[in-house]
């Protein structure tokens, strides 16, 4: 017959497990978003605020008066991570992207939000701020549109706030674009160094899919 092993040990594994569950379970994250961004992040009939529960396993609490957004995760949540992805959704929402393009965060694995605030590189002076603003935009939002053609990113500016979703190369570029543009640059200049890195990514992709070839046996 075998030998058991000692009792006490696989309990002590388990609770330690258990203790480790509750511990991140009891974990509440709160986020503060724009009054105005609150019916957005609800969506119709609830579907956005459902939508980001059902995909995320977590169980969102809006008020509605202050804009405080409470971020609660359910044992229904599968990967620490989902309770990331839900709090930088809602914050996506509440920069200013529409739960369409927000959604993204959810979607892709590798996709997380950066928020830059246009303060740190124009100053607090507000014609400043808004001039800056209106380089980034471009002419009918044309300048915006070029960014994330050819970064790859998702673009919203919102008040003080520039917000990028995007994998982490795509968020370099188009970080990298909007802080020339902030600093005074060109548009020339800026196209011409988005349009280089596109083609510096597709190279980078086109090795990358080489090197997963298999080898060829002769």
């Amino acid at each position: 017959m075998a030998e058991e092993e000692p009792a006490g040990e696989p309990g002590e594994e388990e609770a330690g497990e258990a203790q480790l569950a509750d511990e991140f379970y009891e974990k509440v994250e709160r986020v503060k978003i724009p009054k105005d961004r609150i019916g957005v992040l609800i969506g119709k009939n609830g579907e956005t605020k459902k939508y980001i529960e059902r995909k995320t396993g977590v169980k969102l609490r809006i008020d509605s008066k202050t804009g405080e957004v409470e971020i609660r995760p359910t044992k229904r949540v599968k990967d620490p991570l989902d309770l990331l992805k839900a709090k930088e959704c809602v914050l996506a929402i509440g920069r200013g992207f529409s739960p369409e393009r927000a959604f993204r965060l959810l979607r892709e694995e590798d996709a997380s939000l950066e928020i830059i605030n246009l303060y740190e590189l124009v100053g607090r002076n507000p014609k400043a701020l808004e001039r800056q603003r209106a380089r980034i935009i471009g002419r009918e939002g044309r300048t915006r549109e070029i960014i994330e053609e050819l970064s790859g990113a998702d673009v919203s500016i919102r008040g003080k706030t520039v917000a990028l979703i995007g994998k982490p190369r795509q968020l370099e570029i188009a970080r990298k674009a909007i802080e020339m543009l902030a600093s005074g640059a060109p548009h020339g200049r800026v196209y011409r160094y988005l349009e280089s890195e596109r083609r510096r990514m597709k190279r980078e992709k086109m090795r990358l899919w080489k090197d997963s070839e298999p080898p060829e046996f002769i």
